[in-house]
């Protein structure tokens, strides 16, 4: 399987293992997703603040699968900046 197909079925199905098939996240389960598939604090706390940008900058939890992808995008915003040499970028 392709690649990039391979990243996107494993985010679904990260989604899906951690939202226990309701279709969101709450608070409870964002912390345990963050804790048991992120090692990096760094990548930690940029979930947490694009999560908190979708949510009008709090982290209440219940977050739905197109504010999860938004949450994914900022911290794939921030590795793609860090790697070309402008970390400061991220959050931009």
């Amino acid at each position: 399987m392709a690649r990039l197909q391979v990243a996107i079925k494993n985010l679904v199905e990260v989604f899906m293992e951690y939202s226990d098939g309701d279709g969101k996240l709450n608070k409870e389960e964002l912390k345990k997703m963050m804790d048991k598939e992120m090692d990096c604090p760094e990548a930690k706390a940029k979930m947490a603040e694009g999560c908190a940008k979708g949510q009008g900058g709090q982290c209440k939890g219940d977050i739905d699968f197109e504010e999860f992808l938004k949450c994914v995008s900022c911290m794939a915003k921030c590795g793609y900046n860090k790697r070309r040499g402008g970390g400061a970028g991220c959050g931009k």
